[in-house]
């Protein structure tokens, strides 16, 4: 084993020009070919893992809490307590990621996520927050040169996660009560520790003297960060709420409800592997990416209930089509994020290096996890005041605003930019330098 993390170690290295020509393909660079694919799989056993056993929730512990009394606020507190764990654990794992190990954290996080899900008949927020925490870092350094391509290719796993998760979940509950649904997917996680122990490569890295405070007081990380706040606290909000509207609404059974996530689910698995190519190919995308999807996503949760003052009357056909552009638009937002956040702190001097990368990562993560925590949590009071309809227009503001916000922090940008490239003289001050010498 300790020969393959040396090759790993080796390879993630630029390979050296001699005499012009690349250098010939050795055993340690296949060794590389072999270790980005074992980190593939890994990721991709913890994306479908993650959200499967998430997504089970959806179909009928709102409607199980609503029988013991709970109001739709404290169903939507309970959605965003697990957020909120998730959020002090990324911080701390992408802080410190480096000298805890990000293999260790990986499978560690695995192994209390499976063990606390079979026992307690919950799910575990800090340990698959470590484990996400831990695999953005991972799949970062495997592929620094196309890391939205992967992360994209990887949604399909999330997304089939998200697909499985509510009806298997409604499934197990109608024929054996609440307890087996946990138990089994608890089981899931645990045989996939072992089998991720074996695959995934270990990547060793120095601290660093960067810090998440550099991080967060960069305009553009603020901006980004908001967005990727924004798009959970969306996301967040139909936990608690949907399968009440559409139980309700539509008159459909618990099982029935977890096929109705199909449609964002699949929308989202689909066309992630495309946005996620687009955004490596053609990186100035990303921006547009980033405005479009926040406005898409705005209008999604504007026309989901619909909304009161369009006097339009809530179809099933209706809501699904919805969905289906939900997925897209959060698509369109979210694969972006990540290379875009990096890509700043790289432009403003932050070392390229796991450490950065645990960094990153963790920010993303406790981003995620605010939002998480927001959504729930307003859009389980909003639907208990104004009812669904307000309450999906009303939590859509979050994307709209985060799209404009970001499209006009762009456009600032590039202005700024081209102030400057005309208010600088040409040629550099090396080359003015050169010349003055040479006059002297």
């Amino acid at each position: 084993m300790g020969s393959q993390e040396a090759g790993t170690q080796e390879t993630l290295q630029t390979p050296v020009l001699e005499n012009g020509r690349p250098e010939v393909p050795s055993e340690e660079s296949s060794r590389f070919t072999r270790d980005q694919l074992f980190t593939m799989a890994a990721t991709g056993c913890l994306n479908f893992s993650s959200m499967i056993c998430y997504s089970i929730l959806g179909p009928f512990f709102p409607r199980e809490a609503e029988k013991k009394g709970a109001s739709d606020t404290v169903v939507g507190l309970i959605f965003g307590c697990f957020a909120l764990s998730n959020f002090l654990t990324s911080l701390i794992v992408g802080n410190y990621l480096v000298q805890i190990g990000a293999k260790f954290t990986f499978v560690a996080g695995m192994f209390v996520s499976g063990c606390i899900t079979i026992l307690f008949g919950a799910m575990d927020a800090t340990g698959f927050a470590a484990a996400a925490t831990a695999s953005f870092s991972i799949l970062a350094k495997a592929f620094p040169n196309n890391i939205a391509t992967v992360m994209g290719s990887l949604e399909t796993f999330t997304g089939l996660g998200l697909v499985l998760g509510p009806p298997l979940g409604g499934f197990l509950f109608q024929s054996f009560g609440y307890e087996v649904p946990f138990t089994v997917l608890g089981c899931i996680v645990l045989i996939l520790v072992p089998l991720n122990m074996y695959l995934l490569p270990k990547y060793d890295a120095l601290a660093t003297k960067d810090s998440f405070w550099m991080l967060v007081t960069l305009p553009k990380v603020v901006f980004l960060c908001f967005t990727r706040f924004s798009l959970s606290a969306c996301l967040g909000f139909l936990e608690p709420t949907m399968s009440l509207f559409v139980l309700e609404k539509f008159k459909l059974p618990a099982g029935y409800v977890g096929l109705v996530f199909l449609a964002l689910a699949l929308s989202y698995s689909l066309s992630a592997p495309l946005l996620g190519l687009l955004s490596d190919k053609m990186p100035y995308l990303r921006k547009w990416l980033l405005v479009f999807g926040g406005l898409l996503t705005a209008l999604s949760f504007f026309l989901l209930g619909p909304a009161p003052i369009l006097h339009i009357e809530s179809k099933l056909w209706m809501f699904v089509l919805t969905l289906v552009l939900y997925g897209f638009s959060f698509g369109m937002t979210c694969i972006p994020l990540f290379p875009e956040i990096l890509s700043c702190a790289y432009e403003n001097g932050f070392e390229q290096g796991l450490s950065t990368l645990g960094l990153v990562s963790g920010l993303c993560g406790a981003m995620w996890s605010l939002g998480g925590f927001v959504g729930p949590t307003l859009g389980g009071f909003l639907n208990e005041r104004l009812g669904f309809e307000w309450a999906a227009a009303i939590q859509g503001g979050w994307a709209l605003l985060s799209g404009l916000a970001i499209g006009i922090f762009y456009i600032l940008e590039a202005s700024q930019r081209r102030r400057s490239s005309l208010q600088t003289p040409p040629g550099t001050n090396e080359e003015r330098v050169h010349l003055l010498a040479s006059e002297m």
